[in-house]
């Protein structure tokens, strides 16, 4: 059990990369209205914002009390830096859920919220405190990450994410800091409506022989991109819209 969790930790973003693949039918829907936002706010060619520039608008505490957030570490940060895919064609999917730019970005800035649990009764018996703690281990965890571009930069990143989700819906396995995980199965999230475009998936993934689902929602707003990739210890992790809702909203 500890084993499993942590490679559950270390390959968070990898098996989240999986997500990437949406249905025709949400994309043709979700790609009709956004094609003409897109177009609407490439033309100005709007400037990328700088990673300082990010750091102000990615969430904080006061941000969403009902998580816990905090910015990942430099370990954290470096090994994410090396995330791979198997395939090359799939490596936006790695990136994209690795807290990475997709593609070249001006700037960029991350952080992880993760879910509280339920607070036991104060007179709650130590059976019910176990319990508690255990459901708390199991709450989802979703790594966030901004990434600025110049012109199209930021239409053309969501864009191969989504060619990646098409072409890597039958699996790939991710690496990263020496870990790897097998993404056995991509399908279409639940839609989420925000930004210009947005788009979402459900990726399974093995871990040690364990079954893992896990989530990952790309928003794309002017000229940033917004990666929610999250996944809990349970096993099953919960598409993020709090944390989602909350950043998208503090991106104007």
């Amino acid at each position: 059990m500890i084993r499993r969790s942590v490679l559950s930790a270390s390959a968070v973003s990898l098996a989240l990369l999986a997500t990437a693949c949406g249905s025709d039918k949400a994309d043709t829907k979700a790609d009709a209205k956004p094609s003409e936002a897109a177009a609407t706010s490439a033309a100005p060619a709007a400037k990328a914002k700088t990673s300082a520039e990010l750091a102000g608008v990615i969430l904080v505490q006061a941000d969403l009390p009902s998580h816990v957030v905090k910015a990942p570490t430099d370990a954290e940060t470096k090994a994410a830096a090396g995330a791979k895919s198997d395939k090359p064609e799939c490596q936006p999917l790695v990136s994209a859920q690795s807290m990475n730019a997709v593609g070249t970005a001006a700037g960029t800035a991350g952080t992880r919220a993760v879910a509280k649990g339920k607070e036991p009764a104060a007179d709650a018996s130590p059976e019910e405190k176990l319990k508690a703690g255990l459901d708390a281990l199991g709450g989802t965890t979703t790594s966030v990450y901004l990434t600025s571009y110049e012109g199209k930069g930021a239409t053309e990143a969501f864009a191969s994410v989504k060619t990646a989700g098409t072409a890597c819906a039958g699996g790939y396995t991710g690496s990263q800091a020496g870990d790897s995980l097998k993404i056995t199965k991509v399908v279409p999230g639940a839609a989420v409506t925000a930004g210009d475009e947005a788009v979402a998936y459900t990726v399974t993934g093995d871990a040690d022989g364990e079954t893992m689902t896990m989530q990952l929602v790309v928003v794309r707003k002017g000229n940033t991109l917004a990666t929610f990739s999250a996944l809990s210890l349970a096993g099953t992790a919960e598409q993020p819209k709090d944390v989602v809702d909350a950043q998208v909203k503090k991106l104007g």
